[in-house]
């Protein structure tokens, strides 16, 4: 069992950066793949980024060139560091890891964008 804790959404105005961490249980997390997904209100969760237990990022069109995923094995903790926020990136963050058919989920983290 992986228990995942968000941290670091908040309110920010358009154009604005934030920072979300995520932070693992496990005694490692190298072997996860890690990703966040994310989901507004009336909507249907998205996946938002993902980075490969090799380190391998891939990201939704909608913030390629925005976001950047990144991963501290050593701190067990994953982050997307989210830059030039608009107000359709208003959601609930959610952070996933995954490994074979094992998949753990955290609680979330929200995100407004808002003037």
């Amino acid at each position: 069992q992986v228990q995942l804790v968000e941290s670091g959404g908040g309110l920010v105005q358009p154009g604005g950066s934030l920072r979300l961490s995520c932070a693992a249980s496990a005694s490692s997390i190298r072997i996860y793949n890690m990703g966040w997904y994310r989901q507004a209100p009336g909507e249907q969760r998205e996946l938002v980024a993902t980075i490969t237990r090799f380190g391998s990022t891939d990201y939704a069109h909608s913030v390629r060139g925005r976001f950047t995923n990144s991963r501290d094995n050593a701190k067990n903790t994953v982050f997307l560091q989210m830059n030039s926020l608009k107000p359709e990136d208003t959601a609930v963050y959610y952070c996933t890891a995954k490994y074979g058919t094992l998949a753990y989920w955290g609680q979330g983290a929200e995100v407004t964008v808002s003037s």
